[in-house]
């Protein structure tokens, strides 16, 4: 594997835990897909750094339990505003 990304698998995950994000939210940040933050994080950084890999893992699930919840709110916000115009 190549040296950057494995510097940016890293990097990554670290900005996950950090501020406990999304892989969303990561993406926009780092201006790449979604895709390529789930497999550097998901597939090669369990390879590169495992005690790593299990932090970003827990904030990524607990993500994961709570994105039906986050899209309800969303949906709220949005009639809300709809009915002050």
């Amino acid at each position: 594997m190549k040296d950057y990304i494995e510097k940016r698998a890293v990097e990554l995950a670290n900005y996950i835990i950090e501020n406990n994000a999304t892989v969303r939210k990561t993406a926009k940040v780092f201006n790449i897909s979604k895709s390529t933050v789930h497999k550097d994080v998901h597939e090669r950084l369990l390879k590169i750094n495992p005690a790593l890999y299990k932090e970003a893992q827990a904030i990524l699930e607990l993500n994961k339990a709570e994105r039906h919840i986050r899209g309800g709110m969303a949906t709220r916000e949005k009639y809300l505003m709809e009915k002050v115009r």
